[in-house]
Formats: C-alpha cells, structure tokens, sequence
C-alpha cells in the first residue's frame, strides 16, 4: 500500500501554544483519512493512503484552520517504501523496558538477548519491516502495558490492524489461549507470521480490514485495536459483533479530542468505558 507523508510546518504567535495548534491539526487530518502522525521540529508530519488524500480539502483545512494568528504551510511527499524498509533494518529500536513484567526488543540490534531477557518475566522480539508496530510508539505502549496488568489468561484475543503482530504475540506470551489478527497491508501480516515464529508463538494472520471479521468464527474475550479514530469509528459495529459477554475491548491510536466521539460511538453499542489511558499526546480506552 502506497502513502504520502505531509510535512506540516506549524507557526503560532506565541511557542505555548504550538501543542494545542498540533494537537488540533492532527484531528483535523485524521477526519480526512489520515492514519498516523509523529511530532518534528516544525510540527507534525502526517501520513495517509495516497488513495485517499484529498489535496482540494486539505488545502480547505489549512485555510479555514480554526485557531487565530496560526497559519499552516505543508508539503506533500510520497513514502519511499523501500527506503523504510532498509532505515528499520539497519537502525532496529532500542529495547523497551515495560516495570519488570516485560521487555520487547529487536534482536538484530541488541548483542546479548538472552541476557537481557533474565531480568524479565516476559519478552518479546519484534523484528518490524515496513509495519506499525516495534513498541516504541505510546499509543503500543499503553496497550502491551494494559496487558501486562491484566493478563489475557485462558483469553482468545483480536489484534485489530496488528501491524508486527506484537499486541497478539504478547498476548500469547502471557496467556492467552489463541489469538488472530488481521491487517489491510500484505506486509504488515507477513511480518506478523515472522515475528510470531519468531517467538514461538501460534497465531492466524488474514489480510483485509474489518470485513475479514466475518471469515472468523466464535468471539473473543479480548479485542485491541490500535488505529485511527475515524476507522475505529467505523469497525466499531464489527468489533462489538465479535466480542464475548464480559470481553473487554482495548481501542488506542488517538487523542483527547477524539474520546467523545469513541465514548458516544461505543455506548451506543452497549459498551460501557471502564478505563482511559494516556501516555504523551495520545489516549486508550477500555470498554
């Protein structure tokens, strides 16, 4: 799958209020189909499915940007994907330390693994390759953390746009009794096949979105989806479709702005939140 990345330069009046003006933006762009973004020096960028982008709207947003005396400027670039695919392979991430429960790492960039492990009850290697997912991002953190608090023992579990897989694998990892996942990019389920092999862990992997649902039968006591607001919105019906009576639904990869809209969405489909989460800019929930 193709994408652009949309350099957003951000200028305020004043440097306290570059958060909010950010914090806003992305929620703008998220309504346009935007999937992710990652904070710079200037602002953000953003990235989105070329498919998708809509430059006559984008250009709207930016003139009609709701905050005064902030003006937007952006640049539209597309992802070289085999350019990604080679900085994650020879950078890996630095390991990711989760209390003493858990640790995830890439054992391409640590020299002594099973070392590492010894300090920890848990661990999990993830060898990202063009896919979402490593753990380094805080709307995964708050999910693996969630995990390693309430352990999903003897749970069936669903990993929602599963990226490396690593919200599935470290589910098995602590035990869960079976897991599926499913994600729209053919990458992302090939690199979730590797990493669970990888950490000898037995999971089913479909490619498609939230339609692929229906290939599955039964339901599960653990359902976690880390993507964007307006796709959680959504696959929201299909979620709760698949979720078991006194199943828990685990939703990230958005902000402040959004829970309302999530709240509202998930109530009226007879969830009830339990739990909110937050980590830097971004938000969980727990239903």
């Amino acid at each position: 799958m193709d994408y652009f990345v949309v350099k957003f330069n951000v200028n305020v009046p004043r440097p306290e209020l570059k958060e909010a003006a950010t914090d806003v933006l992305a929620a703008m762009a998220g309504e346009l189909g935007f999937e992710s973004f990652e904070n710079t020096q200037d602002g953000i960028d953003g990235y989105v499915q070329q498919s998708l982008l809509d430059e006559d709207a984008l250009k709207a947003m930016v003139a009609d940007f709701p905050l005064p005396d902030t003006h937007i400027l952006y640049k539209v670039e597309p992802m070289e994907q085999q350019d990604w695919n080679a900085a994650w392979e020879a950078e890996g991430f630095e390991p990711i330390r989760i209390g003493r429960e858990m640790v995830i790492y890439d054992p391409r960039s640590t020299d002594d693994g099973e070392q590492l492990e010894r300090g920890f009850e848990t661990a999990v290697k993830i060898q990202p390759r063009m896919a979402f997912g490593s753990g380094t991002h805080e709307t995964t953190q708050m999910l693996v953390e969630w995990l390693t608090e309430h352990r999903p023992t003897g749970r069936r579990v669903l990993d929602c746009g599963c990226g490396t897989g690593i919200l599935a694998i470290a589910a098995m990892r602590l035990g869960a009794s079976e897991a599926w996942a499913y994600d729209i990019d053919e990458w992302s389920v090939e690199n979730t096949k590797d990493n669970a092999a990888l950490n000898g862990v037995q999971l089913n992997a479909l490619q498609g979105d939230a339609s692929v649902l229906k290939k599955i039968d039964g339901k599960f006591g653990l359902v976690m989806a880390n993507i964007n607001r307006n796709i959680l919105l959504a696959d929201l019906p299909l979620f709760v479709e698949k979720l078991a009576d006194g199943g828990s639904l685990l939703l990230s990869g958005f902000y402040e702005a959004d829970i309302p809209s999530l709240t509202e969405r998930a109530q009226s489909l007879g969830l009830a939140m339990k739990e909110q989460i937050a980590k830097g800019d971004w938000r969980a929930l727990v239903f």
